[in-house]
Order: C-alpha cells, then structure tokens, then sequence
C-alpha cells in the first residue's frame, strides 16, 4: 500500500509499504478522506515547534472499518468511523483525572507519531469513534475540528442563553461560533479581516458579522449586543491585535477563552485584565465527549461542513494541496485528501 511521508518541510514522497495487520485490541481500516489543518501546514512550513521529520501526517480523518483484531467487539467491517488521534500515557495525573487531551506525555498522530495518511491504517479500537450512516466521509474527516470547536465552547461552561463573540472567522472560529450557537447561544458575533472568510460565516448562519478593518470591535459588540456587550469571547486569532481587542473590549467580569494557539511571547495588558477581574481561559483539543457532541450535531444539521469544504486532491497529490492553500490563504477553509483516489 501506499504511505504519505513528509520528509523534510515542503517535501513529500509516497512510500510502498506492507498492509498492517491488526494486533490483538486494534481495527484495520481504510482510510478515506484526510483534512489539511492549520497545524499541518506549521509542518509543511517547518514552524511546528514539537514535530521532526519524517513525519507521516493525517490526524483529521474518515475511515471504513476492513478487519477486526483479537478481542474486538462493538465495530463491523463497512463501518464508517474517525480517528480520536491523541495518544496518551493513562499514568500521569491529567490522564488519572480525565483530562488526558493533557496528558503530560501526549503525542499526536501526525505531528510526533505516525499519522493515518496512507491507504490502510491499524490503530487501537479505543481510538476508533463510529459515524452514523448519514454523515458522509468528507463530514467525517472535519469531525476532528468541530471537536475542537465543542471543547472550546464548553470551556466557559454551557453557551444556553449567552451571548458570544468569536474573533476570527477561519475554519476553527467558524466551527467555535457554529457549535456555540447550536448548543443554545442567544446569539452570535464573528469578527475577521477577510470579507471571504465573513460570507462564510453568514452562509453558516451566525447572527452578526464585521470586518474589523472597517469596524471597531468595541463598537460592533455594542452595536450586536447593546451595552451589556457578550458574555464570552473566543479569540480563535491568537495575536497581541485580537487578544487586546478581546481584553479592551470584554465586559467587565466576562469570560475570555484563548482558543487559538498562541505564536511566540504574548504583549497584553494584563492591567485591565486585572481591573475588570477579567477570566481568561485557554483550551486543549478535546475529549471523547465533544467527539460524541460533534457527532450529534453534525448529523443533526445543526453544524453545517459543506460551506467550509473548498477543494479535494487526490492522495498522490498531497504536495499540490498545500501548494494551492498556500497560493490561495485567504479563499482556503477546508482542504481534503481523497486517499483511495
């Protein structure tokens, strides 16, 4: 079969290895579709501070179940099914609480272990989350971020009722305002420099959008939600502009959370974090529960995937995909792998 690796930044070659066999407790699987993220492209530029070459990617994933290992139960060959790629010790004492997505040892599929991007892929049934028949595999490879998205919300505690302001209209902040509003947000704001990335959050159905080079963010949360401003914002940016927006502009008590991963040392005014006894909160990937409200809410229409999907390559033309995501930043959400094709 056929095994994607990137062997240095911006190089990729297809190797020709055997088919896994499943080891006793592991599921074979056909790997279907992969979705490129904005980590992955951090390795293709070298920027990703925690993965080495090579490096075989591929941890937003669809599949179809081929053969069970020893003692496996609960799946059938033909099943759609993800991939939770999180790999984790079960000893320290985030895992021995339930939060692994912390675990002090934590690898990643794709970033600092094999990931599934190759035509056949045998991983630990504990890992494998199925799909419901009508969620196509396309919907099934970007369940991943909209796990994301699920955590990030859940991290200032139950949106019912809230009202939410998302800095950055790109696929995370897109999915972070899509899933907040689908667990019971009053209504929400996304903000973004891209009128592209904007009219995508429209055609996704969030309540108010503003291009912050044409608007004050201080003056669009007024103009969205009176003076009471939001309840919560989510900066899905991650930069001295945004998070001093969110700082400057929050209600005093409110909630901020850092969803994005921050790049370098951070510049803020902690001063009026301090006076307006601000809660600023970051969040971690996710646990097998958003992976489950991911699922619910997709399946239901509740998130909706196809505006965020912008091209297809085929397997064999992984490199010509983020040539084409870099050629084309601001017009690129979602771009997937076709792996059988």
């Amino acid at each position: 079969m056929l095994k994607q690796v990137m062997t240095a930044p911006g190089a990729i070659e297809f190797q020709e290895v055997d088919t896994p066999t499943p080891c006793s407790g592991q599921i074979l699987l056909k790997v279907m579709k992969i979705g490129i993220c904005g980590s992955d492209i951090h390795v293709y530029h070298g920027e990703h501070p925690f993965t080495s070459y090579p490096v075989t990617q591929g941890h937003e994933v669809s599949c179809e179940v081929v053969q069970l290992g020893e003692g496996v139960t609960g799946f059938t060959p033909g099943q759609k099914v993800t991939v939770e790629p999180q790999v984790v010790c079960g000893k320290c004492y985030p895992c021995r609480h339930g939060k692994y997505n912390l675990c002090e040892e934590l690898k990643v599929m794709g970033f600092q272990t094999t990931g599934t991007a190759s035509r056949y892929f045998a991983v630990d049934a504990a890992k494998v989350t199925p799909l419901p028949d009508n969620m196509t595999f396309n919907q099934g490879a970007m369940i991943e971020p909209t796990a994301v998205a699920v955590h990030s919300v859940l991290r200032a505690g139950s949106p019912q009722g809230k009202k939410i302001a998302v800095i950055g209209a790109g696929p995370i902040g897109n999915l972070v305002a899509q899933a907040a509003k689908a667990m019971g947000a009053q209504s929400v704001m996304i903000t973004d420099i891209s009128d592209f990335r904007l009219g995508k959050a429209r055609e996704c159905g969030i309540d108010f959008t503003y291009n912050t080079k044409q608007a004050d963010f201080g003056d669009a949360m007024l103009e969205a939600f009176g003076p009471d401003k939001a309840d919560v914002i989510y900066d899905c940016c991650g930069n001295d502009i945004t998070m001093g927006q969110a700082i400057r502009y929050a209600r005093k008590g409110s909630t901020i959370i850092l969803v994005a991963v921050y790049v370098g040392m951070a510049s803020v005014d902690l001063a009026v974090l301090n006076d307006h006894e601000l809660d600023l909160n970051t969040s971690m990937m996710y646990r097998h529960e958003d992976y489950v409200e991911a699922i619910r809410l997709v399946s239901e229409g509740k998130i909706l995937l196809e505006p965020l999907m912008t091209k297809t390559f085929p397997f064999q033309e992984y490199l010509k995909a983020y040539q084409y995501i870099d050629a084309n930043r601001e017009t690129s959400m979602k771009i997937l792998i076709d792996v059988q094709a």
